[in-house]
């Protein structure tokens, strides 16, 4: 392993989401910690889908959240959807710069401005089957061990030798 690198490893951002929907993230992120939920971004469902946020409620509630960040944004996906197949509840989060009216009303719809976050309005509730919510909370959990190794390996290059 080189001491030096021209390439900075970060385990925890990959690359593929715009400044702006990073910052839509963050705002979501910290409403959810202030409600005691955690919150893993990115993570691959069973569709071969990937979720911009999933949550994970102390009672087990889980919740996606999709980030868009333009009219366009929202437009062209058409994969969101299926999203509902791995949830209670799914919500759409924003920033103040886009329309709010064109997000469907059977979902959530949460604005952020990277500070925090407000739900403007709550999501409907579809209790998802216990195989179904039992899958999910594995994958949550073994997405996020990984990543907390991934990120300890990171921080302490001299644990992979």
């Amino acid at each position: 392993m080189p001491l030096v690198s021209p390439f900075p490893y970060e385990p925890l951002i990959d690359g593929r989401q715009s400044d702006r929907a990073m910052m839509v993230r963050r705002g979501v992120q910290r409403l959810m910690i202030a409600r005691r939920v955690s919150v893993l971004p990115e993570l691959s469902l069973a569709s071969g889908r990937r979720a911009d946020l999933v949550c994970l409620s102390e009672k087990g509630e889980i919740t996606i959240v999709e980030i868009k960040t333009s009219i366009e944004d929202f437009r062209v996906d058409t994969k969101w959807p299926d999203y509902r197949l791995h949830c209670d509840k799914l919500y759409f989060a924003t920033h103040p710069g886009v329309p709010r009216e064109i997000f469907p009303e059977s979902c959530g719809l949460i604005v952020s401005d990277g500070y925090d976050a407000e739900i403007l309005r709550e999501a409907e509730e579809d209790k998802l089957a216990p195989a179904t919510r039992r899958a999910m909370t594995l994958r949550f959990a073994k997405a996020s061990a990984d990543r907390l190794l991934n990120a300890e390996w990171a921080a302490n290059p001299f644990f992979t030798d």
